[in-house]
């Protein structure tokens, strides 16, 4: 949870906003501003999301609209979007979370081999429900993951489509993390499921080593071969779907110790988080239940009147 900066709006439809979620240098390869606001009234905590300086507020609102009427594991709702074509906004009622950047600042640097398969399961879970309906996200990178204390959550939806129409190419455009955009979206192909496994793959790289285009001896020996093929530069060459990658992550691993349990026999429920991040989010919980909305500037007073001259008898 970071402070609102001077240029920052204080109040956005009828929300005060009262902290953004990101720190300034996570937000360049972000497609919006995202804030912590409270409702007029008091009672509603809200993330609220505006597209970021200089992007396309038409297409943004497009995106946004798309993700409130989906319902998909690991997708975090979007449930109001309003402010109209020009100036829109859109919100998510708040539960403590973290993005993946600031997850790896509390832990204090690369996450550990067996939390990053957990996590990158269930977010290949997430978009192999997703392609199976149809849909590509088309937004994924480190910021766009949120961790809660139930796993990881997903937005951005559809970034790649709102930073520039099909056809027209999208490397080095503001809000896209260069990273995670497949080579062929870069270029200005339409989004597809295998560009999600790559910026995917960037995720899991990111989440093992700290960035986003590692090499590849950099990597974790067991995630070594999987996340390479992911971030192969011909979609081809990828794994051929969110849910071949799954299985990827959920297989025995060579160099598990024999009797061990696999991942995919693992218990059911939420990661185990380690105790920094655990302590990352009940401070922000705690932060915005005791932060107070920016007040209302009070009326300047008026100046005293000038001291009267008294007669001296």
């Amino acid at each position: 949870m970071e402070r609102l900066r001077q240029d920052d709006p204080s109040h956005v439809g009828p929300y005060v906003t009262l902290a953004r979620l990101d720190a300034e240098s996570a937000e360049r390869g972000l497609p919006e501003r995202r804030f912590l606001a409270r409702g007029a009234d008091g009672r509603r905590t809200v993330l609220l999301c505006l597209p970021r300086v200089g992007a396309d507020p038409s297409r943004w609102a497009v995106e946004a609209e798309g993700a409130r009427r989906l319902r998909s594991p690991r997708l975090l709702p979007v449930t109001e979007v309003g402010g109209g074509a020009g100036s829109p906004w859109s919100t998510t009622p708040y539960t403590p979370v973290l993005p993946l950047p600031a997850v790896l600042a509390a832990y204090g640097g690369p996450l550990p081999e067996d939390l990053v398969r957990r996590l990158g399961a269930d977010l290949a879970e997430a978009l192999a429900d997703l392609h199976d309906r149809g849909f590509t996200h088309a937004g994924l990178s480190p910021a766009a993951v949120l961790l809660t204390a139930g796993g990881p959550v997903l937005t951005c939806f559809g970034a790649v489509r709102a930073a520039a129409p099909d056809g027209t190419p999208r490397s080095g455009l503001p809000g896209l993390d260069p990273g995670c955009l497949a080579l062929e979206q870069a270029a200005g192909g339409r989004p597809t499921p295998l560009g999600d496994v790559f910026a995917l793959g960037a995720v899991l790289a990111y989440a093992s080593t700290g960035h986003t285009v590692p090499e590849q001896s950099e990597l974790p020996t067991g995630l070594r071969r999987l996340i390479g093929s992911c971030l192969a530069s011909a979609p081809a060459d990828r794994p051929r779907s969110a849910r071949d990658l799954l299985h990827g992550l959920t297989a025995h691993t060579a160099d598990a110790p024999p009797g061990a349990p696999t991942p995919a026999t693992a218990p059911a429920g939420p990661p185990a988080l380690p105790g920094r991040v655990v302590a990352a989010l009940a401070a922000q919980s705690a932060g915005l239940l005791a932060a107070e909305p920016p007040s209302a500037a009070e009326p300047t007073p008026p100046p005293p009147f000038p001291p009267v001259a008294r007669k001296v008898h």
